[in-house]
């Protein structure tokens, strides 16, 4: 049963609670007011400049905004319809990513000497698309495989080619993230495992994949919102996504508000996952540092 609380300890509870509560509002009050500066000094800028309007004008113009997004009356351009290529490509190589990234870790963390070969080619596959610009892998993928005239995989479409071309690059990426999350892992409590009499399959997915998930978690996220970003890039082979269509919308109008709505469509589709990826990284650290405690 746990001991009362000294009655004369009551007031300096009270006291010290009305203290943190001071200082959280405090907090609070300065940082919307910082907030609010430094957004006036910004609007202060854009209204104000020599050249605000011309600025507003070309960047901001409502209805222009508008037609990029719903697209021009002769439908060649539409920033909303072309986001929608950018989402279910991302859907794609996400899933794909999460795959083939988890097997090219496992096969790197393998110290199976039947698997030495492939430890060996998934060590050099890292390196090599880890080390080459993504737009260097969108143009060699979806220009060379066409050009090796090797049956179907010549003739497919660019959506194809570029969701490879993603899949390759962040498949690498990825797989080191897993390896950092399954080497974090305790060898104490591979050890207990093993002794337990547990087979190294059993092992992997009963104690330590399920540790290295709560690790890798929050890498995976910043990895997949950089994924979200580089699927404009597909542009390049040709595929009329969010920012070609935007660019398409400005040579038609003369004008790059287009280009302002695809920024703030991709902004809708990153900002969310960057605040869950920080939930989840103070959730981590509140919970590592209860363990340390």
């Amino acid at each position: 049963m746990a001991s009362p609380v000294p009655t004369g300890d009551i007031p300096s509870l009270f006291s010290s609670r009305r203290r943190r509560l001071l200082t959280g509002r405090h907090s609070r009050l300065v940082s919307s007011l910082s907030t609010v500066v430094v957004l006036g000094v910004l609007s202060a800028i854009v209204f104000y400049a020599p050249g605000g309007v011309a600025f507003r004008h070309f960047f901001f113009d409502p209805h222009q905004m508008w037609i990029a997004l719903v697209g021009s009356h002769q439908g060649l351009a539409s920033v909303g319809k072309g986001i929608v290529t950018n989402v279910w490509m991302f859907s794609l190589c996400e899933v794909l990513v999460l795959i083939f990234g988890l097997l090219l870790a496992w096969v790197r963390i393998s110290r199976a000497p039947v698997l030495a070969p492939l430890r060996a080619l998934a060590t050099i596959y890292t390196d090599v698309f880890r080390g080459i610009p993504i737009l260097l892998v969108f143009i060699i993928v979806g220009f060379g495989l066409a050009e090796l005239n090797i049956g179907w995989i010549s003739h497919q479409t660019p959506a194809f080619y570029g969701c490879v071309a993603i899949t390759l690059t962040y498949t690498a990426y990825v797989a080191e993230v897993y390896r950092a999350g399954l080497h974090s892992v305790p060898h104490g409590q591979i050890l207990a495992a093993r002794s337990l009499g547990l087979s190294q399959p059993a092992t992997m997915r009963q104690v330590i994949f399920p540790q290295a998930v709560r690790t890798v978690i929050p890498p995976l996220l910043n990895d997949f919102i950089s994924m979200q970003k580089d699927t404009a890039l597909v542009s390049i082979l040709g595929i009329v996504e969010a920012v070609q269509s935007a660019q398409i919308d400005a040579a038609q109008n003369f004008n790059d508000s287009g280009l302002v709505v695809a920024a703030l469509l991709f902004l809708l589709m990153t900002v969310p996952l960057t605040r869950l990826t920080d939930r989840l990284i103070a959730k981590d650290r509140t919970r590592r540092l209860a363990g340390a405690a």
